[in-house]
């Protein structure tokens, strides 16, 4: 038997746009994305003769488990018999937090078995298998600074996001994805992001952050108060913005400062369940 292991990194949004339902029942997003250091361990066994995933018990362990998934949809496109593999997941992100974590969970299963197998499968279509294993997965397998459009499988380049120190918390709460797109679809969001501004001043984070606006921020704000009351949090420690990421329901904020993230964290620790300090991650 083979053991492998590699990190899968969370994401967060910086901005999110929804543009429209599409004809296949999905919705065409921009976004801008990025990977940070707050990050899973997986790690594969391979020859084990059974598809297996291990980890926290709230989570899949046959192939609905997107790591699984993505585990057998390489080997059948690759055609390699690995004799079953199973996975072990150490997780640090947490679930229904808009962090992304099933998805790089799967990028992370995609990326170790084309570096072991030595690329049997070419960049266009690993990207290909990524994207028919979830929307966000594209993305957590390029990793870095990226602006995301499409289902979020069209991705973008940007300039590296500078360094910075990021103070992320969790509410007790969990958020309904498939409620948020409804409630985008029903009515026009008050503000979108301007991308043409942000991608101009992504270098400048005294500029770049008191503009990123998320469009299911109001709508889950509306039911969870508790969202404005911890951007004032961030805000009164010296955040230079804060924002919901994703569908939530984690909020961030970007710091200049390391002592000031520390200090935030400290004061969010008596607010919320979960809270975690990480910075900007420009490679995978």
């Amino acid at each position: 038997m083979t053991s492998l292991s590699a990190p899968a990194w969370a994401k967060i949004n910086l901005a999110l746009d929804v543009l429209g339902l599409r004809p296949d029942g999905f919705h065409d997003m921009r976004m801008l994305m990025q990977t940070i250091s707050l990050h899973d361990e997986v790690t594969l066994l391979l020859g084990t003769g059974r598809w297996y995933a291990h980890g926290p018990e709230e989570l899949p362990h046959d192939e609905r488990n997107l790591a699984l998934k993505a585990a057998r949809v390489f080997c059948q496109a690759s055609r390699i018999d690995p004799n079953g593999i199973e996975l072990s997941l150490e997780k640090h992100i947490p679930s229904q937090a808009g962090l992304g974590g099933g998805s790089a969970d799967a990028a992370a299963v995609l990326r170790v078995l084309q570096q072991f197998y030595e690329a049997p499968l070419s960049e266009e279509k690993l990207f290909e298998l990524a994207a028919q294993i979830g929307s966000d997965v594209p993305f957590c397998l390029a990793g870095g600074t990226k602006l995301a459009e499409g289902r979020g499988e069209v991705l973008t380049g940007l300039p590296p996001m500078p360094e910075c120190h990021i103070v992320l918390c969790q509410p007790g709460f969990g958020s309904s994805t498939p409620a948020l797109f409804r409630a985008v679809d029903a009515a026009e969001p008050e503000y979108r992001p301007d991308f043409a501004y942000l991608t101009a001043h992504l270098h400048d984070l005294s500029a770049f952050a008191p503009a990123m606006v998320n469009v299911f921020e109001p709508l889950l704000a509306r039911e969870y108060p508790i969202i404005h009351e911890l951007k004032a949090v961030m805000l009164s420690h010296g955040a230079l913005g804060a924002m919901l990421t994703g569908t939530g329901s984690v909020v961030f904020g970007l710091f200049d400062h390391k002592a000031q993230a520390e200090t935030c964290r400290t004061a969010l620790q008596t607010l919320v369940p979960w809270t975690a300090l990480a910075s900007p991650v420009d490679h995978v």
